[in-house]
């Protein structure tokens, strides 16, 4: 088994107390590896961590205890050159781009690079090859000032590949930026992923960037892992309420108005009980619904439904009107749990 590019071991950080603030346990009990050439989304809300578990990768901060282990070298045991050595191999992309306004877009991707100690040469080169990896190769001599918010982001994502990095962390890369360009932002991202074998470490509060990019995702809430899986398993079996709430945002997961304005909590005459299932793969749309008229001889309702490729599969949910009250729609749920289908009911409709 190939050693994994990011392992965290028993990896915990405290913050003491300062004045009249408490000491703040911004992580606990962290374990997980991340694997060579992966991409993997770290999600949790404002304060779970996130920003703290970044800080201990890249080492600028220290664990106050484990370790974090880096393409097999213990960052959190480096300092002085031998740490900074080490950072040139971990890539860092910002929210807010953080661009030298005095720079022009090349001169922003070679500043790594004379800090390493390049020749001008060589920066001139490595310089437009990033350029064009990036496709903005024509805004070489433009400034910030001159540049969209997509295009900053491609200059941050440039010069954070400069010293070619074994590992590029993502920190809030999209959230700055409109639908239409996040999109393109993240195709870029899979595209650098494919072509040069960077492991990339999504951290984000939006799970619709976890969706699209990432094959592997780690929720933490209140600085601990609270679930950590496959993407598509993560979306069609969501645990923890954390999770939940997460992916009830991204995959809209609110039940239609012109249903929920006819929802009741209590049964209705002659009417139907009415369930969410999560599928997956090719258990996705009719087939399910075709399933259950087959199998349990209910005439099912499809009243909704949503679905969307999650990390390279088929992943959504369907709502379904369930006639032939309380033992009908119990037997649809038993039979999609025996199935391997998570399902709720929602209620009742006329």
């Amino acid at each position: 088994m190939a050693e994994p590019m990011v392992r965290f071991e028993a990896l915990s950080k405290v913050y003491p107390a300062y004045r009249d603030k408490p000491s703040v346990h911004a992580l606990q009990d962290i374990d997980f590896s991340i694997a060579r050439a992966a991409i993997t989304g770290v999600i949790g809300r404002s304060g779970a961590g996130k920003s703290s578990l970044v800080r201990l990768i890249n080492g600028l901060e220290k664990p106050t205890t484990g370790r974090v282990i880096v393409d097999g070298r213990d960052i959190s045991a480096l300092s002085g050159q031998p740490l900074r050595l080490a950072q040139r191999a971990i890539g860092m992309i910002f929210q807010h781009f953080n661009l030298l306004s005095s720079r022009t877009a090349a001169a922003n991707i070679a500043l790594p690079l004379e800090i390493a100690g390049w020749s001008r040469a060589d920066i001139k080169a490595r310089v437009s090859e990033l350029l064009e990896l990036v496709g903005i190769a024509d805004k070489h001599d433009r400034y910030p000032s001159e540049l969209s918010g997509g295009q900053k982001q491609r200059i941050g994502i440039a010069r954070a590949l400069a010293t070619r990095p074994d590992v590029l962390l993502s920190d809030e890369a999209t959230s700055a930026l409109d639908p239409q360009t996040t999109r393109a932002i993240l195709d870029l991202l899979a595209n650098i992923n494919r072509e040069l074998g960077v492991t990339i470490i999504l951290i984000t509060h939006e799970m619709s960037v976890v969706r699209q990019l990432a094959k592997d995702v780690v929720v933490i809430d209140g600085g601990r892992i609270v679930e950590r899986g496959h993407v598509a398993d993560i979306f069609t079996h969501p645990r923890h309420p954390t999770t939940q709430n997460f992916l009830a945002e991204a995959l809209g997961d609110a039940v239609p108005v012109s249903l929920a304005s006819r929802l009741d909590s209590q049964p209705v005459p002659n009417g139907r009980a009415v369930i969410r299932i999560h599928v997956r793969g090719t258990d996705t749309g009719d087939t399910v619904v075709a399933r259950l008229a087959r199998e349990l001889a209910i005439d099912v309702a499809l009243l909704s439904a949503r679905i969307d490729e999650i990390g390279g599969q088929q992943v959504g949910s369907l709502i379904l009107g369930i006639p032939g009250g309380e033992a009908a729609w119990r037997q649809v749920l038993f039979y999609l749990a025996q199935h391997d289908f998570a399902a709720e009911r929602l209620g009742y409709v006329a």
